[in-house]
């Protein structure tokens, strides 16, 4: 007997928008399921970019950036030339009250010249004090009028005012919920009733990195992405960024020595395979854009993709 495989049809498809001249999304199936539906669009890679100095980072990334850290735009213009970015992810870490607790004229300013300096899409999100957010990004909102960027993040406590700031300059925004299917649709929701265009809404389910809750965050993304496809839920339908970059990199496993953790092998290589296998299972369960810190890392889930899409 000839075996024939099962396929699974689907009602409904992933949104199809633009980010900064770059489509992203527009599947009917899941990613590289190609014998089941369409994916117009390739996973897009960001690269994180903060406009502070990190003081957290692991010294694998040091070496990789080496002074670029002092200066966003030599930062970006670094992630765009030599890595590849296919967008930046700039991180407004120095406005946090707790730390260097930059105004949101400075924040607006170093976004501004960012966006400026590279030919690609910026996403720019808050330091995520759900206080000071709003006022930054409001500032970033009318500084960036004459661009069309993504800002972030909206959640629960703060999407009426990034919402609104979004919408009076025409912005898209990222929706940032914990891991759960229902609150993710629930501010898909608030935000379209808002008067936000459901096609300007990027959702980010929260990240768990391997070892540290990537088997939740994969059921999480797998289940938002069934609801889109299979229940045709039209408040579920926005593609989906996860922020692999600062969930792996936080675990021990990239930043201790094999002299601390005996048979775990080379730190640097340990580090790239935490981030890079985060990356690909998250890409499998559903993720549009994955957030990378990493150029090595970034280079093995190319080939993945690559290979994922048979080429």
């Amino acid at each position: 007997m000839t075996f024939q495989a099962p396929v699974e049809t689907y009602k409904g498809a992933i949104r199809q928008i633009d980010v900064g001249g770059v489509a992203v999304g527009g599947e009917s199936a899941f990613p590289f399921h190609t014998f089941e539906g369409a994916m117009p669009n390739d996973p897009r890679i960001a690269f994180e970019v903060w406009d502070i100095a990190p003081d957290d980072w692991s010294v694998t990334l040091n070496d990789v950036y080496g002074g670029a850290f002092s200066d966003a735009v030599t930062w970006a213009k670094k992630v765009v030339d030599e890595f590849g970015a296919d967008m930046i992810y700039l991180r407004l870490r120095g406005t946090d009250p707790n730390g260097a607790n930059r105004s949101a004229a400075d924040a607006a300013a170093t976004a501004k010249a960012v966006v400026a300096a590279v030919d690609v899409p910026v996403i720019v999100v808050g330091c995520g004090d759900v206080e000071r957010d709003p006022e930054v990004l409001k500032v970033v909102a009318e500084a960036l009028g004459g661009s069309k960027v993504v800002i972030g993040n909206a959640e629960e406590d703060t999407y009426r005012s990034v919402g609104a700031a979004a919408m009076g300059y025409q912005h898209s925004v990222v929706a940032f919920s914990p891991m759960d299917v229902n609150l993710a649709k629930q501010l898909n929701v608030l935000l379209s009733q808002l008067g936000l265009d459901e096609g300007s809404i990027l959702m980010d389910p929260t990240t768990g990195a391997l070892g540290y809750g990537l088997e939740y965050a994969y059921t999480v993304f797998e289940r938002d992405r069934l609801a889109a496809l299979s229940q045709n839920d039209a408040k579920m339908q926005m593609p989906i960024i996860a922020t692999v970059g600062q969930e792996a990199w936080k675990a021990k496993e990239t930043k201790v020595s094999e002299d601390e953790l005996p048979g775990t092998g080379d730190l640097v290589t340990r580090g790239l395979m935490w981030e890079s296998l985060t990356a690909v299972a998250l890409l499998v369960a559903g993720a549009n854009i994955v957030v990378l810190r990493h150029p090595e890392s970034a280079a093995l889930v190319r080939k993945t993709i690559s290979s994922l899409k048979g080429e």
